[in-house]
């Protein structure tokens, strides 16, 4: 598989969101047996007290009180679920290569989950921080499935992911020799920065910068209950870093068959139409100039009906005219006023992809 799934699950409470992660998407899309490596699949849930600490690492006093010791503190960093998953997607692209560097032939990169219940129940933009930047993916190339762009972590951070991802117990960087002193159990290694790469071939660490990406065997799934989208506000950037896949009431997705728009050109030329019809609606809408649509909303060439659905749609109807459906409704039924009632819910606008289209495109 080259390109993961990111991607949050949203409807109403009891939908089966979190039953279709662990009984479909981990099984059947990601491949990962959970009973043959259960370390694969690195698990959360977000809530009002979790925090980047909790989801990248933190520093937590341990007291030392044998012999000698003199009740003496010291401070270890305990690594979030993201680090962990993270440095568990590095593991499995170093598997693939020989001592030497090289790709074993027929070896199978194996991917990793990690799984976000309740994404929305935390600050989401405070919890992931600079980690933010890494959703970015890219859609094809050589790089498919990689961040688009690297960040830079603290020297704390990024000794922590070299520990988890060469298996070690400690790691130590001499700057003034530009080399790496690595602890397994008792057994010290010295290793040179060039040797270090080679150990690390395919993660794309940069051992100088400091600078990590999220390697396309990583994938991120979350729920969102629909009720609860109030608790801590998702900005519009945030959202658009991630596909969406909304659970109805019968614990169905809504996922419309066939393509929307062939090629960039009529999806370019769609969202003037659309960017036309909100400014025209903006007494509807609070904060109108992140209300608009981007070309990059959807980064797709070919744009899938499903994707329509899911991610315009749902950011229209969470997010830009949250306040009031009445543009949605007079913009489906017009004055027709008998029909006003078949648009309760975002599962009956949802549904509605190929009406939408149309009416915008008029």
């Amino acid at each position: 598989m080259n390109k993961p799934i990111q991607k949050i699950l949203f409807g109403s409470p009891g939908t089966g969101k979190s039953h279709k992660i662990d009984a479909e998407i981990i099984p059947d899309e990601l491949k990962i047996d959970i009973n043959k490596t259960p370390e694969n699949v690195i698990k959360t849930v977000f809530h009002p007290e979790y925090t980047y600490g909790d989801f990248i690492g933190k520093l937590m006093p341990i007291t030392r009180s044998g012999k000698g010791e003199n009740n003496k503190v010291e401070y270890n960093f305990y690594e979030g679920h993201f680090l962990r998953a993270l440095a568990q997607a590095y593991k499995n692209i170093i598997k693939t290569h020989d001592k030497q560097g090289n790709k074993i032939d027929g070896a199978e990169i194996k991917n990793v989950a990690l799984i976000i219940d309740e994404i929305n129940r935390g600050n989401s933009s405070a919890i992931f921080g600079s980690v933010f930047q890494l959703l970015d993916r890219e859609n094809d190339g050589d790089n498919i499935g990689w961040s688009s762009y690297s960040i830079n972590v603290n020297e704390i951070a990024f000794t922590k992911i070299l520990e988890l991802t060469l298996k070690a117990i400690d790691v130590k960087y001499k700057s003034d020799t530009n080399k790496f002193e690595i602890f397994y159990g008792e057994e010290s290694k010295t290793k040179t920065k060039e040797a270090l790469d080679k150990d690390l071939t395919g993660t794309k660490i940069d051992l100088i910068n400091k600078t990590i990406r999220i390697p396309s065997n990583l994938s991120i799934i979350a729920t969102m209950n629909t009720s609860d989208s109030s608790i801590y506000y998702m900005d519009s950037a945030f959202k658009r870093r991630w596909e969406w896949e909304f659970i109805d009431v019968d614990s169905k997705s809504i996922c419309s068959d066939g393509i929307a728009f062939e090629n960039r050109e009529q999806w370019i030329s769609f969202i003037e139409k659309l960017n036309r019809f909100i400014k025209s609606n903006h007494k509807y809408i609070r904060g109108i100039e992140d209300k608009q649509i981007g070309h990059f909303f959807i980064k797709d060439e070919q744009i899938k009906k499903a994707t329509i659905q899911n991610k315009l749609m749902f950011f229209l109807w969470d997010s830009v005219f949250n306040r009031d459906k009445k543009p949605l409704i007079e913009l489906l039924y017009s004055e027709n006023t008998k029909h006003h009632d078949n648009l309760i819910t975002f599962g009956d606008f949802a549904k509605q992809v190929d009406s939408f289209i149309e009416k915008i495109n008029v």
